[in-house]
């Protein structure tokens, strides 16, 4: 098919759509347990390019379902959460976590026919901190998936959630191009400048790492290498795994629990859940020879106050309005790199600024760009082999997930790729035996 096609079936994502309906087969994290109380007020929740609500009944029961009232289409998210059900505030229906219509007062109980009124509903649950939403067509869902970072507790796992103004594919692809590292987030950086043992000794020394890349059982992985010593290399690993999550070289690889879905909210929206247990410890904040902090490195970014809007929730203050907060002086003087204050906000500074949906057609792919173009090809595969009847990859084996892993560490040069990382894995720290 055409580069055009292949834009359209990997970005678009509501009902019917190649990806839409690969996705709805998997669970997807969508809120903060800690964001709905019982009874308490309904959210409102975009998923997939389905304008939701998302409420916890009396019970603590969490119900998530189509906003609009099916007697009149009114919105839901006006309505009462009271006594283990919605009720429309119109003509007062009442509706329970499961869709079903519990409670028809305006209509006159000889001539009541409420069950065979059912708002339409999704499956939910609620696990360690997250709620998982299951919009696809089983009537019995599928096992939620055993990635290792979402079984976490909440005293051994730090969640976040920032949401980016573009389409998921785009902002994934930023935690698989590990080449970008060297520029975009320490392009500043003096070799000279960086301790023996820091976690950035080597990318500051050798920008342009050399790379293995395969199809895996969960998606696709890549091994970045650098000849760093005598008969060493310095391996960074790291995944994509079905249908929207990754794993990130961001710690010492036998301790890196951690990994990011990119939930799409709708076509040019996508929300970034990253999940970390709190034992990595370092990182590239970590202070530098001359005793200062790595410019760039601020930990965390300017939020928005969260409002009631469709896309309301776990906005960044820098956006395309205000040029991402860029520090111009601080680009010039080499400060930082980029100008802009926060590893994060660099990777959605450049990933915004591509628009909200990426025109590939206008892309010169280099070596560097391997996983990239892997990953585009076995998710597009998968997508369109799941529409001719092929099942979907990991959604009935969900421990195939737990067994990717993400991290950087060092071997000796006559280690094969593969072999490196299994040896790795067979000593890490484990969440699942």
């Amino acid at each position: 098919m055409s580069i055009k096609q292949d834009n359209i079936d990997m970005a678009r994502v509501g009902p019917g759509t190649v990806m839409g309906n690969f996705m709805r087969e998997y669970w997807i994290p969508a809120a903060k347990s800690s964001e709905l109380g019982n009874d308490g007020t309904p959210m409102r929740l975009m998923l997939l390019g389905e304008k939701l609500i998302a409420f916890r009944d009396s019970s603590g029961r969490v119900g998530v379902m189509d906003h609009l009232c099916p007697h009149r289409c009114a919105s839901l998210v006006l309505g009462r959460n009271e006594e283990n059900g919605i009720r429309c505030i119109y003509h007062g229906w009442k509706f329970d976590v499961d869709g079903n219509c519990v409670d028809m007062p305006s209509v006159a109980p000889s001539q009541d026919f409420k069950e065979k009124v059912k708002a339409k509903a999704y499956k939910a649950v609620d696990r360690n901190g997250i709620i998982w939403v299951y919009m696809g067509p089983r009537k019995q869902p599928p096992p939620l998936p055993k990635i290792e970072a979402t079984l976490l507790l909440d005293s051994e796992v730090d969640i976040s959630f920032t949401q980016r103004d573009c389409n998921w594919l785009q902002a994934l692809e930023g935690d698989i191009d590990t080449s970008h590292f060297g520029f975009l987030h320490v392009g500043h950086l003096d070799p000279e400048n960086v301790p023996v043992g820091h976690p950035l000794e080597h990318t500051a020394s050798e920008r342009a790492p050399e790379y293995h890349v395969s199809d895996a059982p969960w998606g696709t992985t890549y091994g970045a290498y650098r000849t760093v010593k005598p008969q060493t290399t310095y391996w960074r690993f790291a995944n994509y795994m079905f249908p929207f999550w990754t794993q990130t070289p961001q710690g010492e690889f036998p301790i890196n629990i951690q990994a990011r879905a990119w939930v799409p909210l709708d076509d040019e929206h996508v929300m970034m859940i990253f999940w970390r247990t709190k034992s990595i410890g370092g990182g590239t904040g970590q202070p530098l020879k001359d005793g200062k902090p790595l410019g760039g490195s601020k930990p965390q970014p300017d939020y928005l106050p969260i409002s009631t809007e469709w896309l309301g929730r776990y906005r960044v203050k820098a956006n395309e309005s205000n040029d991402w907060l860029i520090d111009r002086e601080a680009q010039r003087t080499n400060r930082i790199y980029s100008g802009i204050d926060n590893i994060g906000l660099q990777d959605q500074a450049v990933t915004e600024s591509m628009g909200a949906i990426t025109n590939h057609e206008h892309e010169h792919l280099g070596p560097g760009d391997l996983m990239i173009s892997r990953t585009r090809r076995r998710v597009l595969k998968a997508a369109r082999a799941f529409q001719e009847g092929t099942a979907p990859v990991g959604v009935d084996q969900p421990e195939v997930l737990a067994e990717a892993r993400s991290g950087y560490f060092e071997a000796h040069e006559s280690v094969e790729w593969q072999k490196g990382y299994a040896d790795q894995m067979s000593t890490a720290k484990r969440v699942i035996a």
